[in-house]
């Protein structure tokens, strides 16, 4: 049976909901909320930015939300890449799966902001400008390699079909020996048939009569398999189209040879080659796909985390005062986590100006509630279902 699929929620709720000024408190607080057997509460810290106006921060809001979007379809890619170059290995691809030389388990239960790449002193518009061109290039590149490495083991595998299919598809050039061909003459032509071996005696009996000028008695067996035999038969060279197209009427493949000095130690050579070329290109896409999962992952966590910030800004208002945190839990129970922190906290709903110490609304808030879900605000990373505080799902 297969493992139930890891997942995440990022929340936050204010500080003014837990009656206390300390974030631990307020942590063990949401862990009193969830129980170990639903998920694992961890910090998730999210500096203070720079904060624009209203309209500065619901624009980035949107702008975050697709970028998020964006984020998850680069790193489901690169993942996917993973697993391709491990021919579908699952277990494989997922020890390639490290962040900052973690596993990406790891890496997002201690996740920190890295302060100095992304300086936090940056208004929030320059840092998502940021992370939307790493997170370009880092798409462009792993593309760009992965592409040239399914060139090449195309390549590869059409030479290696050469080498192993049957005598109607692959090369000549080992099997055939020149003197059973008519060169250099100015009427003769040799043609190499390969004859399915149940039409063996059919094509005895009757290549000489299947157009004029056939060669009696030119018929010359070259090679077997399990499926076909190949002849050698000369016919005159004004006759060699219609003898051909009467071959394939009677379901025998005419092959196209020519035969060139060296030619066989060169097929070798080209395959020797392409086989190394394909193992150079599976290390580089190996390397930069690491590195994309490593890159791609990395932003995502800081994208979300910028999320979590402008959604708690627009939701609770200023002070800044709200404490976040990360679930670890999976498929099965987030819904559980979900129902645990709604029945805790669902009485926040709307935006968070106004409240007395315990959260509860002292004025009316329709007016603001409505115009943070015009503006997208609220919404889980799954449908349109609004909450009452900020709530992100996810899964890598």
């Amino acid at each position: 049976m297969a493992p139930t699929p890891a997942k995440y929620v990022l929340l936050s709720l204010p500080l003014s909901t837990f009656d206390t000024n300390d974030q631990q408190e307020a942590l063990d607080s949401v862990k009193a909320t969830i129980t170990p057997d639903n998920g694992t509460v961890l910090p998730f810290p999210v500096p203070n930015f720079k904060i624009g106006t209203l309209d500065a921060l619901v624009q980035q809001a949107d702008d975050l939300a697709k970028l998020n979007t964006a984020c998850e379809g680069v790193v489901s890619k690169v993942g996917d890449a993973l697993r391709s170059l491990y021919e579908g290995n699952e277990d494989k691809a997922s020890q390639q799966k490290m962040v900052n030389d973690k596993p990406t388990d790891q890496y997002l239960r201690t996740f920190t902001w890295n302060k100095v790449r992304y300086r936090s002193d940056r208004p929030v518009g320059e840092i998502v400008d940021i992370l939307q061109k790493e997170l370009a290039t880092i798409d462009n590149d792993v593309k760009g390699k992965f592409n040239q490495y399914n060139q090449v083991k195309t390549n590869l595998a059409a030479l290696q079909r050469k080498q192993t299919g049957n005598l109607a598809t692959k090369s000549l050039t080992p099997i055939v020996d020149p003197s059973l061909l008519v060169q250099d003459s100015e009427y003769l032509e040799t043609h190499l048939v390969a004859v399915p071996s149940n039409l063996k005696k059919e094509y005895l009996k009757s290549y000489e009569t299947l157009s004029p000028m056939v060669v009696p008695r030119s018929s010359v067996q070259v090679a077997q398999d399990d499926e076909f035999v190949l002849f050698a038969v000369t016919t005159f060279k004004k006759h060699s189209a219609e003898f051909q197209q009467k071959c394939r009427e009677q379901k025998w493949t005419p092959r196209q040879y020519k035969y060139v000095e060296g030619g066989k130690e060169e097929e070798q050579r080209e395959i020797d080659r392409v086989t190394r070329e394909e193992k150079k290109v599976w290390g580089e896409a190996l390397r930069l796909t690491r590195t994309g999962w490593s890159e791609s992952v990395m932003i995502w966590a800081h994208i979300m985390a910028l999320r979590v910030f402008v959604e708690s800004v627009l939701r609770y208002g200023l002070p800044l005062d709200f404490v976040s945190a990360l679930v670890s839990t999976n498929a099965k129970l987030v819904k559980k986590v979900k129902t645990a922190l709604d029945s805790s906290y669902s009485y926040l709903g709307g935006n968070a100006f106004g409240r007395d110490k315990r959260g509860r609304i002292t004025k009316d808030d329709a007016a603001l509630t409505s115009e943070m879900a015009a503006a997208g605000l609220g919404h889980t990373g799954e449908g349109n279902e609004y909450t009452a505080y900020v709530y992100y799902e996810f899964e890598v």
